[in-house]
Order: structure tokens, then sequence, then C-alpha cells
């Protein structure tokens, strides 16, 4: 059974995403950035909204949440320890849950560091995961509310997925990301590729999102705290990978 996902243009720079399961009927936002766009794309598709699957409690994440509730009767799908700021919250999930959506299993990751509340979505038999703020393409959420340890901790989670899974990330930052990651790591070959295709896509108005695991293991700097030359371009070659990563989302801060 293959899932069918629509990716919406959302606020200013956020997507929406619509998983379709067509054995069963069922479909789900992941999130909920804006009501109108939403709904036309469901209108579009003639499909009924059945779940809202929220990754973080943050407004342009859960914003619309009480009216597609209130108009779709659907059922909301949110992090346990965050109930409180989930709004409408029905099915209350933790760190390895597991439940169906039609013929699809959707494991749950805890991943908390750009809130203490951040969880994923994980579709293995489509080699598919909704990662919210957590993970960008080249670039990793803001540390809001959790610790560098922390988010290093949901970072390696993540990566350590099949190469292949492709990465639904919730905001369209990848020049932006492009940018500093040459700044940090500015001799990977691999990165300045990816940099050239960045700037030809978003010329043409083109998304650059979903990426891949296996295309951030080889460029985003967020999740390379091993490498050498990114050690030696911030000047800590004998650090731990946590520190690295501390350091690298500290310039990041400041770029």
């Amino acid at each position: 059974m293959t899932i069918e996902v629509v990716q919406i243009p959302c606020l200013n720079d956020n997507y929406g995403y619509l998983i379709h399961e067509p054995g069963s009927g069922l479909t789900a936002t992941i999130d909920t950035p804006e009501v109108a766009p939403i709904n036309a794309a469901l209108e579009q598709r003639g499909w009924r909204l059945t779940h809202i699957f929220n990754t973080h409690h943050h407004f342009d994440h859960a914003g619309g949440n009480e009216a597609l509730k209130e108009q779709w009767g659907c059922t909301v799908v949110g992090a346990d320890n965050d109930a409180a700021r989930i709004p409408g919250i029905d099915q209350r999930v933790v760190d390895g849950d597991r439940f169906a959506f039609g013929d699809v299993e959707v494991t749950v990751f805890e991943v908390p560091g750009h809130t203490s509340g951040h969880i994923a979505f994980y579709l293995a038999s489509q080699a598919m995961v909704f990662v919210g703020d957590t993970l960008f393409a080249l670039g990793c959420g803001r540390l809001f509310e959790g610790s560098p340890q922390q988010m290093w901790s949901s970072l390696q989670k993540l990566m350590a997925l099949p190469d292949e899974t492709v990465v639904y990330c919730a905001h369209e930052y990848t020049q932006a990301n492009a940018a500093f990651a040459l700044s940090v790591e500015p001799d990977n070959p691999d990165l300045q590729k990816r940099s050239q295709q960045i700037d030809q896509l978003r010329a043409k108005g083109e998304p650059t999102v979903p990426t891949s695991i296996g295309l951030e293991r080889a460029t985003n700097p967020f999740v390379r705290p091993s490498s050498s030359g990114l050690r030696a371009q911030i000047g800590l070659e004998s650090a731990s990978d946590v520190e690295v990563f501390a350091e690298t989302r500290r310039r990041k801060d400041n770029f």
C-alpha cells in the first residue's frame, strides 16, 4: 500500500503535508500551519480529513488544530508529554509507540530540542519521516527548550534511519542554511554541488524539500560533527561530537 503525500505551501515559508492511505481512505495533515490551503488541497482531491499528526505545539504547526477538528471531526495525535500545549489532542503518544494508519504502521520518535515535546512520525514501509522543525534540509531547529545534548541525541535517532528515507521537514530554509553550511564546511564537495542545485531550484521558485537521510548525512553540518574539515574550520579538532554540534548551532544562531 503506497501512501500519497501532498506538500502544501503555507504562511511565509512553512510546508504542510497531507498523507492519504488509499485502502482505508484515511487522510492526515502533518501539523496545521494554515487552514485554508489545507482545506483547498483536501477539496481538490475529494479527501476527508480524518487525523491531525502534530509534531509540536508552536502556532505555525498547531494553530489550525481547533478549526480543522471542528470542521472535520478529525482525531488529533500529539505528544503525551506536551498534551497541555497541543490544542484538541485526542490520542497521546510516546517514544516508540506504533499505531495503524489504515494498512500502514506509524512509529513515533520523541525528538526534543527545538521544543521539549517535539515528536516525529516515521512510516518505515513507505521510507518516509515527518520531522517538523527538528531536522531541516541542511539545518536543524533552534534550541528553544532543549539542550545541545538533547538535540544531538534527537538528530542521531533520525540519522539512524536508512539513507533512502525521505525527510519531510516543515520550512523552506534551505538556501539560507546552505550559505551557513558552506561557512563551516567550505571544502565539502557534496555540499558545494548541493548548494548550486538549491540556488537553481529557488531561482525557478521550486521547493528544495523533501530531502533524504543520506543527503543530509553527506552535507548537513549539524549531523556531521565527526567531519575533520568542519572541526578544523571551527577550531574544535579534539572536542566531543556534542561540543562540535553545540558550537555549530551557536554559530548558526549568530550567522
